[in-house]
């Protein structure tokens, strides 16, 4: 696990998918809890940065595992 926490490429994935879809899962969180003013949110804001930031952290940490397995196979041979 340290090794990917220690890829640029899959760090950068974990901070764009924290902050892009943390805000979102927040608002959800809060409001199924009792904690936000409306029992059925539509955060349009975001939702948008959500969207925006979804595929490309995904994207990010994609390479990021694959150039870690590739560099691990290929100090293994």
């Amino acid at each position: 696990m340290r090794e990917y926490l220690q890829s640029r490429w899959v760090r950068v994935g974990l901070g764009l998918l924290i902050l892009g879809c943390g805000p979102q899962i927040l608002i959800i969180v809060a409001a199924a809890i009792g904690l936000w003013p409306d029992p059925n949110p539509n955060p349009i804001g975001p939702g948008l940065l959500a969207f925006l930031t979804f595929w490309p952290s995904v994207i990010c940490l994609a390479i990021g595992v694959t150039r870690v397995r590739l560099r691990r196979n290929k100090g293994a041979a």
